[in-house]
Formats: structure tokens, sequence, C-alpha cells
């Protein structure tokens, strides 16, 4: 019998656990209304390995199902996945010096989770257990991208409104900052601005997918309309994009997505140029890194917004189906040296983040009454 080659594992609201074959790890949950996994997780045969290596799990979300994504391994290496509703959350935000706090945008919230187990401290096999406990309620902005300054200020791509802002005590958002070619802060979705990188602690660069100035405009400029904007200067380094993502600075060097195109690269700055450095079968959205890795986010093509655009020329060069999960590329060579895919009620990811010296994370969400239950005492403090 031949060895298998990928390690397996199915989720659900319930992520309970089983063993399978000697090669192979499993997570197996089943839906209660239909008797099934609702989602089939794979992954390459030494994945659970390198993010053990790497000293590190993943967190990600998928605002099509709702769901935050935490994946991890095992006491034995078995590939560990657990899930919570967060009704179309997207952008995520983890520090990359500390693991106990976690951002996300939802569909009309910011939420702030924070990990309530000290350290060396286990919950059911758990290192890491997320618990929701501030919300701001924004109004459904369609926030994309969100990240925390070195100051604390936490800020976020308010697509709808074409700009970057921050959190308001009374108001949906306070404005930071809009493209130079919006004329108006208004709710239109004008350039479809998306992607946030910080560099140095502060807000450094964007994506936009158009220069549109009209409501909407956006959708016409899909295939080449998309850029990378300085926001300390306006400047627009480089264009040309098919729907640009995730710009991310990663040791001095920016990266990002031609997310309509299918290729991940590192932006030249210096003299505005985009180098490709892979080709993903999928549409690209969510960055993340660990050393000398990066970690993309694959989506399947959408009806409409994703269609029609070069990554379908591509794909069918390459003879690829379109996949959505996660791929580990070597920034050294460009290879693909890992991958996660999902299938099931998956198909489209949006954002990625590294939780370094997390083994086993989870979360609590709101469908149960696990969150009533769970009560943890802070510090003695004085009145």
């Amino acid at each position: 019998m031949a060895e298998p080659t990928a390690e397996q594992a199915t989720a659900s609201s319930t992520a309970t656990t089983s063993s399978a074959s000697p090669a192979a790890s499993s997570s197996a949950a089943i839906d209660p209304k239909t008797n099934e996994p609702w989602l089939s997780v794979t992954a390459s045969r030494h994945f659970s390995g390198w993010m053990k290596e790497q000293q590190m799990s993943l967190a990600f979300t998928t605002y099509q199902a709702g769901k935050l994504m935490l994946l991890g391994a095992h006491a034995d290496g078995r590939l560990a996945v657990f899930e919570r509703n967060f009704n179309r959350c997207m952008g995520l935000w983890a520090d990359p010096n500390q693991t106990d706090t976690l951002w996300l945008s939802s569909l009309y919230q910011l939420w702030r989770l924070e990990n309530v187990l000290s350290k060396g401290e286990h919950h059911e096999g758990h290192d890491r257990m997320y618990i929701p406990r501030l919300a701001y309620t924004t109004g459904d902005l369609d926030i994309h991208d969100i990240a925390v300054e070195k100051t604390g200020r936490l800020i976020f791509i308010n697509t709808l409104c074409s700009c970057i802002a921050t959190i308001s005590e009374k108001k949906s958002f306070v404005p930071l900052w809009k493209p130079p070619a919006i004329s108006k802060i208004a709710p239109e979705d004008r350039c479809h601005l998306n992607g946030l990188a910080l560099e140095d602690g502060k807000a450094a660069y964007v994506t936009s997918c158009s220069n549109s100035d009209v409501s909407d405009g956006w959708r016409d400029h899909r295939r080449d309309g998309g850029s990378v904007i300085d926001v300390r200067n306006n400047q627009t380094i480089v264009s040309g994009f098919s729907m640009p993502h995730s710009p991310r600075v990663h040791n001095g060097t920016l990266y990002m997505h031609n997310s309509g195109a299918g290729y991940f690269g590192r932006v030249d700055r210096a003299h505005g140029k985009f180098e490709p450095i892979c080709f993903c079968p999928g549409y690209l959205r969510g960055l993340a890194f660990s050393r000398h890795y990066a970690i993309v986010g694959l989506s399947k093509p959408r009806e409409k917004t994703f269609t029609g655009l070069p990554l379908d020329d591509e794909l069918a060069k390459r003879q690829a189906v379109p996949q959505c999960g996660l791929q580990v590329i070597d920034l050294k060579t460009g290879d693909i040296v890992h991958w996660v895919k999902l299938e099931g009620s998956v198909s489209e990811l949006y954002d990625v983040v590294v939780l370094p010296m997390v083994q086993k994370p989870m979360a609590l969400g709101f469908k149960t009454d696990e969150i009533q239950r769970t009560i943890v005492m802070d510090k003695p403090g004085r009145l």
C-alpha cells in the first residue's frame, strides 16, 4: 500500500478530533444537519511539520462562509483545524511580536479577540484561546485590510467610502486619508481601495483597483486599472495591475498580489516595477510571512467579479484548475514548498496571519453557550 502524500482534515463548527492512517492526520467533525463534513482541509505531506519547525500556526478568514479558521498541530504532529463563525469576516491582524490579541473585521463590526490562557497553560490541548472582548459597531463599511500602528491606533481600509479610517467612540468611523483621485468621501466604493501596508509601524502603502471617481466605477477597470499608492506622499509608485491586493512590507521589501493575474511578487520601489515571484492557481488575497517564506491565500474565481481577468488565460495556458486554500512560497527560490487546499463549503479566502510561538490555537464564538460559561479572572486590582 502506498504511503499517503498529504495530511487531511475535515472541520465543522465543533472541531473534534480522531486519528487517521499513520502518515496522515485528521480533524473529523460532522455537520449535525447533514451528517456530512462541511469542509475538507488537505495539506501537503510535511505542512504541519513545517509549521512546527517555524514555531508558529496560522489564522485566516473566509468571508464567503463567515469563518475565522485556525490551523495548528496536535501534540503528535497531526494537522489541527479549528473554526468559529463571524459574519462576513475579512480583515485580520495579529501583532508579529506577540500573539495575545487578534483584530477582525466582520459585516458591520470590528472585533478585538484576546487570548485568556497564561504562558504554559492549555485548554483541552490548545495553547491559545481567543475570546471576543470588544467590538466597535461601524455599520457595513465593507472593511478590508486592518492594521495596528506602533502607537496602538487601529486603522482600516474603508472600502465603501474609499479611504483609510480609524475607529470612533461615537460615530461609524474617522476618515484619515483618501486617494488623490477621489474627490469626495462618499459611500460609493468608487475605486475599490482594499489593501494596506505598514512600514516602520505607520501606514505606508495601499492597493486600489482603479482611479475611478464615480460610484462603483472600479468594475470597468478590473483588468489593468489597479495601482499601489504611497500614502505618505500621495504618489502612485506602480500601476497597471488587475485588482491588486495585500501589500506588505517584509524585511525592507514591499510585496503584493497582482490578484487578477494570479501572480505574487515584489515591488521595485526605486524603479516603479513589479517583479513576479510565483504564479498561484487562484485569485490571490491575504499575505503573511515567516522568515523567508510567504504564505498566500487563494480563492476560486467568483462569477462576474473574478472572471474575465488575465487569471483565466493563465489558468488555461497552464491547464490548471483554480483552488481555494493557502500556498507557502520560498522567497529565495520562488518555489511553492507547501500547500493547503479547502474543499466543500468554502471557496474564497480573504486574509491570513502568522501566530508566532503558537502550536494549537482555538477561539470562542457566539453560536453555543461556551462563551457564556467561560469566565477567567484577571490579576487583582485595588479600589
